[in-house]
């Protein structure tokens, strides 16, 4: 972990917070890259937009610009010709606005991955509300915790991750090119919008809106960033937050619009080929502001780094990616008429180390086979007490699991807790999930009978996968036991493993520069980097599940779960030469374990002779 400035050993008076020659040349560079570049007429433009526009010409009369605003005092206004003292007053303090944000004392979190982090009051009012404080009772993994004792961390500590790291990639871009004109209001709307991305998530995350909410109201489309839009409005107007919102200098409600569109993108998005802006939160110039928080393009974003970073901390795996190199070269550069962030050219291996370690987070940690049934069960639970969970929300009404999320009072009071509500109800309408969750408890879970692949990418429906536990009961091998499975003993889970972008290879949509011409971007392709690439960027797979656990049964699901592979002419399971070894030789392409991988050495000469192939049959 890189080293951190200390924060100072004491809070002074206000003045004394910038004693330090360091967050005294971090301030002037915000300043110079915003006000103090203007000139007469920006300045006049900035009064117009106080609605202090009839002083206008007594600015422009004293030729006032952006490098004197912050030595402009009372008497000088009144010396110009501002007789009222409630008009100079007015004056002063929408001037002041503008150093405001650079000019406050931070609070400091000590925090396990970045050390100690500083965050701006304003980010600090909002930590400080019931929406966000919600976050540390939500498990930032799910089930994952029930297979990883490490991974107990919650959304809380990540969103704060995330809001810190995004202020320091946009101070970064600033420091290194104060061209870019990023104002204090740009960098602070940023930090919020990392901090309040995660809002609208429900108990043990991912789990509740990809299945969950799926599953117990299918025909709506909800995901945890439009709810996260929600929450954050609801936090705003619920705790008074705008007139603090503006105290700091914000402008409403044209930074409230930029921040909800960095959680959740555009509000109408447009197709490809109209080239128009989406965004009315900030202009085409400042794109690349766009793709800090929630970067669409190519997924290289703050919200990665900080879960990739927490999560392989708390569950114990490798993390490959180095986010502070990637602060060391990031800078902006210009692409078909849009402002991108790049990296240089030589950082091209370290990003696809970067996705790398996301696919290695899903296949070992996220994706677990123990974690995705404990979630499936979680699941189940939830959906049978769904109905008999009421929950109060505004205006004294009554909400279910499942409706909270249409009322953001009510969706506040909805936690992981919810498990444990269950888990100690007395009430008879509750006994079938309560079961279920002690089943959980007691680690009775349901079992994995293996995993599979089909010969290409399906489409999977909730139909299709109850067609699939049907022809699962029914796919009975000859040689069966005498064991009656029903459709309801089996669950289907598809799992689809990629780098982000579905099929598609995100380091495509990335663009470099080189030490040559920092100016101009440039594409890197995958054979300019290395032969060992992966040449697919997904796959999909299959798994299965049997709910009865006694042997006799548990050995019928899977020769039965082999013989459904073998109808589907899917691929072998790992250990379906184990688990059905009178089955597997009845499909010709299994017969051989490596399917196909080593076939150019088997037909290769050996010593001058074809080397014969050999099937065994049991």
């Amino acid at each position: 972990m890189e080293n951190r400035k200390r924060p100072l050993e004491a809070a002074g008076t206000h003045n004394d917070c910038f004693k330090t020659p360091e967050k005294r040349m971090s301030v002037v560079r915000l300043l110079d890259s915003d006000y103090m570049q203007w000139g007469v007429e920006e300045t006049c433009q900035y009064l117009r937009t106080e609605d202090l526009g009839g002083w206008e010409d007594t600015f422009k009369a004293q030729k006032i610009t952006g490098v004197g605003l912050q030595y402009l005092k009372d008497g000088d206004l009144e010396r110009i010709g501002i007789k009222c003292l409630g008009d100079r007053l007015k004056i002063l303090h929408s001037f002041r606005k503008l150093w405001q944000i650079g000019a406050v004392p931070n609070k400091v979190f000590n925090d396990p991955i970045h050390g100690h982090v500083e965050l701006h009051p304003l980010l600090v009012r909002i930590i400080d509300t019931p929406q966000f404080q919600r976050l540390r009772n939500l498990k930032q993994l799910g089930g994952t915790y029930y297979v990883f004792p490490g991974a107990s961390h919650n959304r809380f500590e990540h969103s704060i991750g995330v809001g810190y790291l995004a202020g320091r990639l946009v101070q970064a871009l600033n420091e290194r090119q104060p061209e870019l004109l990023i104002s204090p209001r740009d960098i602070l709307c940023v930090q919020i919008a990392g901090l309040c991305h995660d809002l609208g998530h429900g108990p043990f995350s991912h789990m509740f809106d990809s299945k969950f909410i799926p599953t117990a109201r299918p025909g709506i489309s909800w995901n945890h960033e439009t709810a996260s839009l929600s929450m954050f409005d609801y936090l705003v107007n619920d705790n008074g937050l705008k007139p603090v919102m503006e105290q700091h200098g914000l402008v409403l409600p044209e930074d409230f619009v930029f921040i909800k569109e960095q959680i959740a993108g555009p509000p109408n998005p447009v197709s490809v080929q109209d080239k128009k802006w989406p965004y009315h939160g900030r202009p085409e110039h400042m794109s690349f502001l766009y793709e800090v928080v929630a970067n669409k393009r190519n997924g290289i974003d703050v919200d990665k780094w900080d879960y990739f970073a927490r999560d392989c901390y708390h569950l114990g795996i490798q993390n490959n990616f180095d986010y502070h190199r990637f602060l060391k070269f990031a800078r902006v550069c210009e692409v078909d008429g849009q402002k991108h962030i790049c990296t240089r050219d030589k950082e091209v291996g370290n990003l696809y180390d970067m996705f790398h370690t996301r696919n290695c987070l899903h296949r070992r940690a996220y994706q677990h086979k123990v974690s995705n049934i404990i979630e499936a069960m979680i699941t189940e639970a939830f959906l049978k007490a769904d109905k008999h969970i009421q929950i109060e929300g505004s205006e004294g009404k009554m909400f279910t699991l499942s409706t909270a999320i249409d009322d953001m009072e009510a969706y506040t009071k909805l936690t992981d807790h919810v498990f444990e509500q269950i888990l100690h109800s007395s009430s008879p309408e509750l006994a079938e999930s309560k079961q279920i969750l002690r089943n959980i408890v007691c680690r009775r879970l349901y079992k994995c009978l293996g995993q599979t692949q089909a010969d290409k990418p399906l489409i999977v429906t909730p139909e299709i996968l109850r067609s699939w536990e049907k022809d699962l009961a029914e796919s009975i091998p000859q040689s069966s036991m005498d064991v009656s499975l029903q459709p309801e003993d089996f669950v289907v889970s598809v799992i689809c493993m990629d780098y982000g972008m579905k099929d598609k290879n995100p380091i495509n949509n990335v663009h470099f520069y080189c030490k040559e011409d920092p100016t101009k971007a440039i594409k890197i392709c995958k054979n300019q980097v290395s032969k060992l690439l992966p040449e697919q960027f997904a796959e999909q797979l299959i798994r299965v599940y049997c709910k009865k656990t006694d042997d006799r049964n548990l050995e019928a699901a899977k020769k039965q779960f082999v013989q459904w592979c073998i109808n589907k002419n899917y691929s072998k399971p790992q250990d379906g030469d184990i688990i059905a070894p009178e089955l597997t030789p009845l499909k010709a392409s299994w017969s051989n374990n490596n399917e196909g991988e080593d076939a150019e050495v088997n037909d290769a000469p050996l010593n001058g002779k074809k080397k014969a192939k050999v099937q065994l049959l049991f």
